[in-house]
């Protein structure tokens, strides 16, 4: 069975991901007290409403309790997102993810009992500054502090050389996982694959040495 999602605050942080769990094919609840972005979310969401997220009893009739998943995306009005994140503890919601405005706030997150803090604003920051010195860098994915999965373009030096011959492993400490290619996907590619020109490199490694690696020409 698929989970039920409930999203509750539709600035862009509350679309976005009410559209791409609708797309990824899941049952979303969009929810909001303004009525035109409840209007956009219609095409994006299973079921969309307006409603008041702070009164209880709007929440229990809707059977928010029911859902698998709820994000309190509320942006601006810090109170009204840790107030309802305690509610949705309260009434026994299995998970409950929040949008945090910064360090602060997702302490007290933390301490209500929110099992999924996310910093919008921080993360695409931190984003934007890594691909602005590592312009190979297309996709990044945290393991840990020190550790990430990178997607990122093929730089030149690498074209018409096989992995063993590039041996990234022995020499930067990190691991090609896949190569996206148009027309597919190689998973785990052995020693001897080629590397093309327009090949996107899924490569593991240390955050240092991947800082590296997207700077190569």
């Amino acid at each position: 069975m698929n989970k039920l999602f409930a999203v509750i605050g539709l600035g862009r942080f509350g679309m976005s991901i009410t559209e791409e769990l609708n797309r990824m094919g899941y049952e979303v609840l969009a929810m909001d007290t303004d009525e035109d972005k409840v209007n956009i979310a219609v095409d994006l969401a299973t079921h969309a409403v307006r409603a008041d997220a702070m009164d209880e009893q709007v929440l229990k009739s809707l059977g928010i309790r029911n859902f698998d998943v709820v994000i309190v995306a509320i942006g601006q009005n810090i109170q009204a997102n840790i107030l309802t994140s305690i509610m949705l503890k309260e009434m026994g919601v299995k998970t409950v993810g929040a949008k945090a405005q910064n360090h602060l706030h997702g302490k007290v997150l933390e301490k209500v009992g929110v099992d999924i803090i996310v910093y919008p604003e921080r993360d695409m920051g931190v984003k934007m500054a890594r691909s602005l010195v590592s312009q190979n860098i297309m996709e990044l994915i945290d393991l840990s502090p020190d550790y990430s999965i990178i997607e990122f373009a093929a730089p030149a030096s690498f074209s018409g050389r096989s992995i063993l011959e590039l041996d990234v492993r022995r020499q930067m400490g990190v691991n090609i996982l896949a190569i996206k290619r148009p027309g597919g996907i190689i998973m785990s590619p052995g020693a001897e694959q080629m590397i093309n020109e327009r090949d996107i490199l899924v490569v593991v490694g240390r955050n240092d040495q991947l800082r590296l690696l997207g700077r190569l020409p």
